[in-house]
């Protein structure tokens, strides 16, 4: 089915952005995606927008021939999600968990109405609507009040108390040390029952705060995702394929230029730091290398220092070009999920995270992100992020962070607080 589409110039690129989105917000599905103008050299898009489904792709677990087939006749844009717990029924569960949250494991939608946001114009694209009324009731939304977040003071229970937090860190080294594993990712929830929120407010105050470049609003009914993720997990563009794990993270000093850059300089120096990003490195490189050609796996930078509102973090990026005929299946199987957020090797430490996280991870630490009509598609890393159920009034985040045999159990606590300072400063 073609899309009647057409291009509108706008006044005001950051008013018409709220206003897309406080209209978008009124439908049962949306996925909004915002780089908040950040600009690397794998950038091509800046904000998008997805409203309504008009098909949905939700297959049954695990099944890569179904992924296969959905692929192949891809023609159009889709957006969507892929949970942790995807690719993993492998991996025995040894605690009774639940997800109160309840995305599924994985979930596309094709949209009724696409919006692409540029600086001077905005582009809508319909498959059975007319975008000049679209652009109409966009321009008509009343955003007066929206970012004016009012504090929301809710009392967040941690899923694991600090003290067996430092405990479980000094098993985890435990296994380490006898060689079971390199670096684990361990990740603790923060959780509130019966709350109510406004998501959109609560989402503008999160992105005021930190305006990260793998931002999203994502809603499918009564779940709603507020993302504001620094990390890119993978993107196709063409036959290359792109992956920008993070593993280090010190905070920033905006107050005083000289300390920051001081702290900056700490974190490149960090032989801790060091060990955790080229561990994760290594695992992508392997992970590339099975759906790539034969010598195209690079690693194009390595510990690259980026600056971004909270904190300073250690980026690296790995590329690859892909063997013919390789699909979204085989990438995922290859890839997923991410390196970053599991540890090393994928295999034994997703079976420890499994033991020893007291929540299932859901859609955190999975990816959200788009295929388009070429299929090339970009997907991110959900992290810092705020889950919210509004039916059963579950309000979420989790954080975690790289263990490794020199980690210490104290900071590792401290650097979880720090990449929820903003998450916190919104809720709490």
């Amino acid at each position: 089915m073609k899309r009647t589409t057409a291009v509108f110039a706008i006044n005001s690129f950051h008013n018409f952005k709220e206003q897309m989105l406080h209209w978008a917000n009124q439908f049962g599905i949306c996925s909004f995606l915002d780089s908040h103008q950040y600009q690397d050299k794998y950038s091509s898009v800046n904000c998008l927008l997805a409203v309504e489904a008009t098909q949905i792709f939700e297959p049954d677990e695990n099944s890569s021939e179904e992924i296969r087939l959905f692929f192949n006749n891809v023609n159009d844009w889709w957006f969507g999600h892929i949970a942790y717990e995807y690719k993993n029924p492998f991996i025995s569960s040894v605690l009774n968990k639940t997800d109160e949250i309840g995305f599924s494991k994985m979930m596309f939608f094709q949209p009724e109405t696409l919006i692409q946001l540029k600086e001077t114009e905005v582009s809508i694209a319909c498959l059975n609507k007319n975008p000049q009324k679209i652009f109409d009731e966009i321009l008509q939304q009343n955003i007066s009040g929206l970012s004016n977040q009012s504090q929301q003071n809710i009392a967040l229970l941690p899923k694991i108390s600090k003290e067996d937090y430092l405990q479980t860190i000094h098993e985890l080294q435990k296994h380490i040390q006898r060689g079971n594993c390199y670096e684990i990712n361990f990740c603790q929830e923060f959780f509130a029952k019966k709350t109510s929120i406004n998501s959109l407010q609560v989402y503008h105050a999160l992105v005021k705060i930190s305006p990260n470049p793998f931002s999203c609003y994502y809603k499918i009914n009564e779940k709603y995702l507020l993302c504001a993720s620094p990390e890119r997990y993978i993107k196709k563009q063409g036959s290359s394929i792109i992956s920008q794990p993070i593993k280090g993270t010190i905070k920033r000093d905006l107050q005083d230029s000289k300390l920051d850059n001081q702290n900056k300089t700490e974190l490149q120096n960090s032989q801790k730091d060091k060990s955790e990003n080229v561990m994760v490195v290594d695992l992508v490189r392997n992970d590339l290398s099975k759906i790539s050609t034969e010598g195209s796996v690079k690693v194009e930078e390595l510990f690259g220092i980026y600056s971004f509102p909270q904190v300073h973090q250690m980026i690296s990026t790995i590329t690859g070009e892909l063997k013919p005929l390789i699909g979204l299946n085989e990438i995922l199987d290859a890839t997923f999920p991410m390196g970053s957020m599991t540890g090393a090797p994928k295999k034994k430490v997703m079976q420890l995270i499994e033991e020893y996280e007291q929540s299932n991870r859901g859609i955190y630490s999975g990816c959200v992100g788009y295929i388009n009509p070429q299929k090339d598609f970009d997907f991110n890393v959900v992290i810092r992020s705020i889950m919210y159920n509004e039916i059963n009034q579950y309000l979420s985040y989790q954080v975690g962070g790289g263990i490794t045999f020199y980690s210490d159990p104290e900071k590792e606590y401290e650097e979880c607080l720090l990449k929820a300072e903003a998450i916190r400063k919104v809720l709490c």
